[in-house]
């Protein structure tokens, strides 16, 4: 009767429904789809190539996978080459096809990639963004931190550490991928407006390139003697320190990065960063779970639980 299973009489379900409001019963749902043997189908789709990052993720997804969160889940990761929109395309469609019930994204928000979320909730899956937004799609919730205040918090670090004036190089993977964007913005509104010694240089961008990556760190290090700090919004922060190392100069810069991998963790521990900006990647893997779950059994998402923070990680705080 709970269920409005066909064949019960109005005036039944009535009285039962009153009965439910007296008591205050909040249905089950866990316990409901266990007994249905409901299970549900997952897919994450991540950038594939040489980031640490996803590397990571892809481990706590693991890991949360072979924990209670994953109960009657079945969970698939699928790679996706970042800077080939069309491909990426190709990829999400197939997944229409696939007998699915939610997809997690990490993906750059090209219009091509609009399209392809739009179809995917067209044929009626959960659709979340997974660590870089997608704000201009039909995807149904965004996990991951707030890129504008983490860049405004790059640069307030930035500012604090580099005591004297000149510039700053920022790099990143791609400026395409929505955190990167958002987090130059919101580093160059601080370094503009509270510390106007220090200039922003345009942003250099590797495109899953390690060696160029390299090669442009090493011109910049070399030509810019003005260059005070470097600022990694995303992947190849083991490009950007190996350059660092060979050009000689990484004692005298201030190197602000984003998340802990082992590259950054070393770098940390020898004082060749001066911070990091990080998320949880298990908070991250978890509340995917969670919301897709959520989603796919029209349940209300809880904000401040699936809130992922701002961390700031030094030598001295490192976990």
């Amino acid at each position: 009767m709970l269920n409005a299973r066909p064949g019960v009489r109005e005036e039944t379900i009535t009285k039962v429904q009153e009965a439910v409001g007296r008591l205050g019963y909040v249905r089950d749902t866990y316990a409901a789809n266990l007994a249905r043997q409901r299970q549900y189908r997952f897919v994450f789709v991540l950038p594939e190539g040489p980031s640490q990052f996803a590397i990571a993720l892809e481990a706590a997804l693991q890991e949360a996978f072979s924990s209670h969160f994953a109960d009657r889940t079945v969970l698939k990761i699928v790679r996706i080459p970042a800077h080939d929109p069309h491909a990426i395309v190709q990829i999400l469609q197939g997944l229409q096809h696939l007998p699915l019930d939610g997809v997690a994204l990490m993906a750059p928000e090209t219009p091509q990639v609009r399209d392809a979320v739009s179809r995917l909730k067209e044929s009626g899956l959960a659709v979340v963004a997974l660590a870089s937004d997608l704000p201009n799609t039909k995807r149904d919730y965004f996990i991951g931190i707030n890129s504008i205040a983490a860049g405004r918090t790059a640069g307030l670090l930035m500012g604090r550490f580099a005591r004297t004036g000149g510039e700053i190089l920022v790099a990143t993977n791609s400026m395409r991928s929505r955190d990167s964007l958002e987090r130059r913005l919101g580093f160059e509104a601080v370094i503009s407006g509270e510390f106007k010694g220090l200039k922003v240089l345009p942003s250099v961008e590797s495109f899953d390139n390690p060696t160029r990556m390299e090669e442009i760190v090493r011109e910049v290090t070399a030509t810019r003697r003005r260059l005070v700090g470097v600022y990694s919004m995303g992947s190849g922060n083991a490009a950007i320190l190996r350059a660092l190392r060979r050009s000689g100069r990484i004692d005298d810069l201030v190197v602000i990065a984003h998340e802990l991998t082992p590259a950054t963790r070393r770098a940390l521990e020898e004082n060749e960063i001066a911070a990091l900006i990080a998320q949880n990647v298990g908070h991250l893997a978890r509340s995917a779970l969670r919301v897709l779950r959520n989603l796919c059994d029209d349940r209300p998402i809880f904000e401040a639980q699936e809130r992922v923070r701002i961390e700031i990680i030094l030598r001295e705080n490192l976990p």
